[in-house]
């Protein structure tokens, strides 16, 4: 260990002799460093910090690029840190700016380490399950879309499918690179501390005010701020790009760390986690996103009947009385009107209006077996095919999105894949013996439930960072599952 030691620090110490001291202190590097300074300090000031922004990403996207290929435990976290702050980041740019394209390149290069390290190792086996063959199903499915004959433009699908389609194969490569409860602990950790960030941005909005930033992209167009601005309420959005995918996350959030809290945890944290767990669910008040108020007991329902203790049953049954107290409550507060409305849609304009719409677009579902096209729905129908039948309809709901879409076979595809997702998920739940692992998977089987259930009043999947930590749910079901049966193979030998 010793020689080990000092071998390093000679290799250290050649290393800085022959790199810095030789190499980068010899007078034409020098020289070239100087003026490379001054060449960037003049664009900036010509240009703006927007181009001085730009050259720092490019010179960070080297190294970052190769870590993210060679070290895929960095990728994945960095993949997940991205997606958090992307539309943050969006914030300080022009509309225009195509920075989404960010993320693509993330995809791609942990695709690409993927299939680096699997010509190393040539082992599948993990991704035989019945999770993985409806994933491949429904990929397939997106890219038979590229043929549909009611697509006007073939320009909508290839924008859509990144995100629909692509942006799924990120199951395969969290399902290959994580492979240790050491991995797992991390991501949830960072997840949480990234959520945690997120709710200090919406509380910031609601109570500290908005950033000049923020005020200006809230009013750089109209129809942005009436969309927000409702029954005398700013709806915040935090980080993220709009309300409802602040309050989902934020929910999300809130189901992991109730899941961890069920574990055997010291006194300290689960305080922490309480905290937490209470500030999630105030934070997702002031998105003013109905849909994430009826997610909540809904989730609680399955971890009940997931759970069933007595102690859970009681817990339950009190969030249940305090949920009825104020939904029934006279108030006068914006927020809480707003979450009373949630649980009475006979008397929301909204819904009702969603209503119609579902009944106006269903003729055309039923005569439509694949869709309108990928994409033929929502921003990209609007710019390729802005005269066309679907590009002014509002979907809504996810799953009317993919009625639309890719019609009631698609639909139907959707809906069992979603269905065998929970159900072996359940099935890993009480199979898996060791306590953190089971934790760990209840965790997602919550949380791939609010998603799945909130995707029926509104877009869940299509915006980051949800469909990303959708997906890392899924693959962690499986992950929780063969790390369980590898344990018990190492105590039977």
């Amino acid at each position: 260990m010793l020689n080990d030691r000092v071998e390093n620090n000679v290799l250290q110490k050649t290393f800085w002799q022959k790199i810095i001291v030789k190499k980068i202190s010899a007078p034409a590097v020098i020289i070239f460093l100087v003026i490379s300074c001054l060449f960037i300090t003049f664009v900036i000031a010509r240009e703006g910090y927007i181009i001085g922004a730009v050259i720092i990403c490019a010179l960070m996207a080297l190294p970052i690029g190769y870590a993210t290929v060679v070290y895929p435990q960095f990728g994945i976290i960095t993949l997940i840190v991205v997606a958090f702050f992307i539309n943050f980041a969006s914030r300080f740019l022009p509309e225009p700016t195509p920075i989404g394209l960010v993320m693509d390149a993330m995809t791609y290069l942990l695709i690409l380490g993927f299939f680096v390290r699997q010509k190393k190792e040539k082992d599948w086996s993990y991704f035989k399950n019945p999770i993985t063959y409806f994933i491949l199903i429904w990929i397939g499915y997106n890219f038979f879309e590229v043929i549909n004959p009611e697509s006007p433009s073939i320009l909508e699908w290839v924008f859509t499918v990144r995100t629909v389609g692509v942006i799924m194969l990120m199951y395969f490569v969290f399902l290959f690179h994580i492979r240790t409860k050491e991995n797992i602990r991390l991501i949830l950790k960072v997840w949480i501390i990234l959520a945690f960030l997120s709710a200090l941005s919406g509380f910031q909005q609601e109570h500290i005010g908005l950033f000049p930033f923020e005020h200006d992209w809230l009013y750089r167009y109209p129809d942005r701020f009436k969309l927000l601005f409702i029954g005398g309420h700013l709806r915040k959005w935090g980080i993220f790009s709009d309300p409802v995918v602040y309050a989902y996350n934020m929910v999300a959030a809130a189901l992991l760390c109730i899941s961890l809290l069920l574990s055997n945890r010291s006194a300290k944290r689960k305080f922490i986690l309480v905290f937490l767990i209470a500030f999630f669910f105030t934070v997702m008040l002031y998105s003013g996103t109905r849909a994430s108020y009826v997610i909540i007991p809904a989730a609680m329902v399955m971890l009940t009947i997931l759970n069933f203790n007595k102690k859970i049953f009681f817990i339950v049954l009190a969030g249940g009385f305090v949920l009825g107290v104020l939904v029934v409550m006279p108030t006068s507060n914006p927020t809480l009107a707003r979450f009373q409305s949630a649980f009475k849609p006979s008397k929301d304009a909204s819904f009702e209006e969603r209503a119609k719409n579902q009944e106006r677009i269903k003729p055309y579902i039923l005569a439509h077996p694949i869709g309108g096209g990928l994409g033929s729905v929502g921003i990209w129908g609007e710019r390729f095919a802005p005269n066309s039948y679907l590009a002014k309809f509002p979907p809504d709901s996810g799953y009317v999105r993919v009625a639309v879409e890719m019609g009631w076979i698609g639909l139907l595809i959707y809906c069992i894949f979603n269905f065998v997702i929970l159900y072996k998920g359940i099935n890993y739940f009480y199979l898996i013996k060791d306590p953190e692992l089971k934790t760990y998977c209840l965790a997602m089987i919550l949380i791939i439930f609010a998603f799945d259930v909130g995707n029926y009043p509104q877009q869940a999947l299509v915006q980051y960072p949800s469909n990303i930590l959708f997906y890392l749910a899924m693959a962690l079901l499986n992950i929780t599952m063969r790390l369980d049966l590898e344990q018990r193979q190492l105590k039977s030998v």
